[in-house]
Parts: C-alpha cells; sequence; structure tokens
C-alpha cells in the first residue's frame, strides 16, 4: 500500500471513530434540538465539528466556578432557613405559589418584599437616575454591567463614582471582558476606573500570555446596581451611549431602547448576594455579611411594594431557573400574556407552552424589533413567525432603525418579571442571567404601561404577510435557527 492509501485509510477510520463517538456522547442530558445541530455539524464537518464541540459543547461550568456556585447556593440556603414561601400579606393564589417554590428550589433565594421606585426607559435619564443614586451612598456601592464604556452619555455616572470614591465610599465594579472590549475606549477604560480609585474586576477575564482561559461562549450577562444595601437597579440597560459607539449608527438614528427598574426593601438583599458571589469568583474577595446583608423592616405587598424573588441562572445552574420560569408562568396565564424581547428563540417546550396559552383562549402578544442587530439570531427568531402566527400569537414589530433591549414579561393582571434574560438558549444556559419576578404590587401595572407604548409605535405583523416573504429569506431563516441551537 502506498503512504497515501494508508492515509487515507486511517483518516477514514478516526473519521467514523469520531462520528460514532458522537452519536452516543452529544444527546447525554441535551436538548433534542442541541443534540441534532451539533450532530449534523460533526457528521458534515468532523474535523470542524468534533475539536469545537470538545472546546464549547457543554453548557455548564467546571472547577472552582462550579465550587464556588455550589458553595454560594448552600449558603443562601442556609440563611433562607425559616423565611415563609410567601411574605406576609401577598397573595400567591392560582398556582403562583408552584412557581415561587420551583424557583426557590432551583435558586435558594426566597420571596421577599421590596418596593419600586419606578421603570427607566431613556438611557440618558437612566444613568442620571444612577449617578443620583450613587450621589447618596455612604459607605459602598456595586456595580455589576454585561458592556460598560466610560463615553459622553456614561460620564454623568462614572463622574458620581469618582466623587463618592472621593467621600470614602468603596465602590467595587465588575465588566464582562468580551462584552465590553469592542467599543470605544475600552484601552483606556481600566486606567480611567482605577486612577479614580474604583476597584474593579474583570467577569470571566481570557488573558492567554497569563494563563487565564474562560469559555468564550459562556458570558456574564448580568445588569445590576447596589447602592449601600439600601437601593437597587436590575434590568436590560448596558451602561453605554445608546448607539453603542458606532457612528453609522448614529448617522442612521439605531439606538437601543431598553427597561429597568429600582427597587428597595428587603429584596435588595438577593441582588447584593447575586454580586457577592460574581465578586467573590472574580477577586476571591468574600464580602462581609454585617456590612452588606442588613435585614429591612418588612412590608406589605400593595401598592408601590411588590412581593419579590429574583431569579438568577446561568452556567452554574444546569436546571436553567430562568426558562422553567418563564415556562411555568406561561401556564397559569388565563387571559393575557405579554414579552418583550430583542431575541426570541424558543425552544420546543417554550414554544409549546406559548402557543399552548393561545389555545386555551390566552391573548399572547410578543414584542419584537423589526430589525435585530445580530444576523444569526435575528434570522434564527424570524424562523418561528410562522408558527407563532399560526397559533395566534400577535406579533407587534418595533420600528427600525432602533433595536428593542428590553426584556420583560407579564402574565394576566397578576405577575411580571423583568431583568437581563432574552429568550433564547445562550441566556438560559449559557449567559450569566438574573430575572425579578414581582407580584401583588405595581410592576404588572407599569409593565402593561409600557405595553400600550409599544403597542402605539409598533406594526402588527399579519400572517398573510408573513407568507409572503422571498423563498431566499426563509431558506436563510432556517438556516440559522439550526446553527443558533449550538449557541
Amino acid at each position: 500500500m502506498t503512504p497515501t492509501v494508508i492515509l487515507s485509510t486511517i483518516w477514514l477510520v478516526l473519521e467514523y471513530a469520531m462520528k460514532i463517538i458522537a452519536i452516543g456522547v452529544v444527546p447525554e442530558n441535551r436538548r433534542p434540538s442541541s443534540s441534532s445541530a451539533w450532530l449534523l455539524l460533526i457528521l458534515f464537518l468532523p474535523v470542524v465539528g468534533f475539536p469545537l464541540y470538545w472546546l464549547i459543547g457543554s453548557p455548564w461550568v467546571t472547577g472552582r466556578r462550579q465550587q464556588v456556585q455550589q458553595q454560594a447556593d448552600e449558603i443562601i440556603r442556609t440563611h433562607a432557613l425559616g423565611l415563609p414561601l410567601i411574605p406576609e400579606g401577598a397573595d400567591a393564589s392560582q398556582g403562583l405559589d408552584g412557581v415561587i417554590a420551583m424557583n426557590r428550589d432551583l435558586t435558594g433565594l426566597p420571596c421577599m418584599t421590596g418596593e419600586i421606585h419606578g421603570l427607566l426607559a431613556d438611557a440618558a435619564d437612566t444613568y442620571a437616575a444612577m449617578a443620583e443614586a450613587v450621589d447618596g451612598a455612604t459607605r459602598y456601592v456595586h456595580v455589576e454591567f454585561y458592556i460598560m464604556a466610560w463615553d459622553a452619555t456614561t460620564d454623568v455616572f462614572f463622574q458620581a463614582l469618582a466623587a463618592a470614591v472621593k467621600r470614602g465610599v468603596k465602590v467595587r465594579l465588575l465588566v464582562d471582558q468580551l462584552g465590553s472590549q469592542k467599543y470605544p475606549g475600552w484601552r483606556e477604560f481600566g486606567r480611567r476606573l482605577t486612577a479614580i480609585g474604583v476597584e474593579w474586576r474583570l467577569m470571566m477575564p481570557i488573558d492567554l500570555l497569563r494563563g487565564r482561559w474562560r469559555r468564550p461562549d459562556l458570558r456574564n450577562h448580568r445588569k445590576l446596581l447596589v447602592v449601600d444595601g439600601e437601593r437597587a437597579l436590575v434590568g436590560s440597560h448596558n451602561v453605554i451611549d445608546p448607539s453603542y459607539g458606532s457612528r453609522r449608527n448614529e448617522q442612521i438614528g439605531r439606538r437601543w431602547h431598553d427597561l429597568s427598574v429600582v427597587v428597595s426593601g428587603d429584596i435588595v438583599l438577593e441582588v447584593e448576594a447575586v454580586f457577592a458571589m460574581d465578586w467573590y469568583t472574580e477577586s476571591g474577595e468574600r464580602l462581609d455579611p454585617a456590612e452588606h446583608f442588613i435585614d429591612k423592616p418588612d412590608l406589605i405587598p400593595g401598592g408601590s411594594v411588590n412581593a419579590m424573588q429574583l431569579v438568577p441562572s446561568g452556567p452554574g445552574y444546569p436546571t436553567q431557573p430562568n426558562h422553567r420560569m418563564f415556562i411555568a408562568l406561561m401556564y397559569l396565564a388565563e387571559e393575557t400574556i405579554t414579552i418583550a424581547s430583542p431575541y426570541f428563540v424558543p425552544d420546543e417546550s417554550l414554544l409549546t407552552a406559548l402557543t399552548s396559552a393561545v389555545y386555551r383562549g390566552v391573548h399572547v402578544e410578543l414584542y419584537v424589533g423589526a430589525e435585530a442587530d445580530q444576523f444569526v439570531v435575528g434570522h434564527a427568531q424570524r424562523s418561528y413567525y410562522e408558527a407563532l402566527l399560526e397559533a395566534g400569537v400577535q406579533i407587534y414589530l418595533y420600528p427600525a432603525p432602533a433595536v428593542l433591549h428590553s426584556k420583560y414579561m407579564t402574565v394576566d393582571d397578576k405577575v411580571g418579571v423583568i431583568g437581563s434574560s432574552n429568550m433564547d438558549y445562550r441566556s438560559f444556559a449559557l449567559d450569566y442571567e438574573i430575572m425579578l419576578m414581582a407580584f401583588d404590587g405595581n410592576l404588572v401595572d407599569l409593565l402593561h404601561r409600557n405595553d400600550a407604548h409599544y403597542r402605539q409605535v409598533s406594526t402588527v405583523l399579519t400572517l398573510e404577510e408573513w407568507r409572503q416573504r422571498p423563498w431566499y429569506e426563509k431558506y436563510v431563516n432556517n438556516v440559522c435557527r439550526l446553527t443558533s441551537a449550538l449557541m
């Protein structure tokens, strides 16, 4: 046999060995859609698919990060012992108590009370409100965002941090490296933070020269601010100009439209706990419970006071708490469901829950952008429109060039959920997220008012209109739908 024949034979044996191994390994504890996508890639392009699978195929973290997550969960569960399932005076009837119990079992975080101080939509108003909260800080400020940039729009916030440090306030800041480093000013960002006295760390850092390697597909997508343990902000805003530092975006008027909520009360303890876990993971510093976890007066739900539960999720939570919460709430709906999500790429279970709600007679509204800022996810999302429209979901297209980036859901007049999580596989399994669920107060009313605004400015997509799209667009949508299951 010639060397060429020998090499070809060896390669053929290796190729089939990889394919046979993949068939038995890839489907383990994995969604069918994700398994199919990985297997197709490996079977058609084994040289690319097999190494890529071993590099990023698992959606879960291992090693130290997994240990930190488990330790933090145990500490939270210990501190929550003895707390009631539902705060005194709250009404969690019609099955909501089961959702609360599930969330607590999966994350350890109990249902508490908190007061809402308003929703924030406009970026400049949001950063001004954040700066105002920091201006009132006397002890510490904790900042954690996926994307941050010190630009003309966000300067008011960073100047507030600088002034706080000068007053003797401790400022800790977490920023995702891959999420932020592609935006203008990144090279100077860390130096500027250090210069004003902020203690900061990168989340999920990658620095091969220093032996720091993290899965590039696993990111920390959380967005939160805590001031003195008294007030917190969670939502979808990143700390960056709403044009995301792009001249082209400015020229065409493309701006990201977000929604965040400001809260006080016991619920701030849970936001603080999430930050403490992430800070310890990246810095090794344990926050002093005596300083950062101080009990607050109990509030009775009603008006601006809500019963609340924070639901963190991410690679450290194999049970995907946010995904399960969304689905469970959809099955509780009796009258209405509204969803705003920039990236709506449901798996089989979520799609079934949403369309089943329509078949039960529930009125379902989905608010998405007419144009997406990400090619693959945007087209993958569009591949689901026909099934949704056929079931009777009303799809509202938020007008371009704006990018609808809000992330929330309401069910009936009962419960609202707002935070950082999209409704796609990345937010369910690959990104660290937080969602705030609230009921028996005014959050759901505030979100319904926001629905009315979105409804007024958006265009309704009809099934007849959607079926007239060209064949090549359908093809691209379906290819991206398959690819999205890998991400």
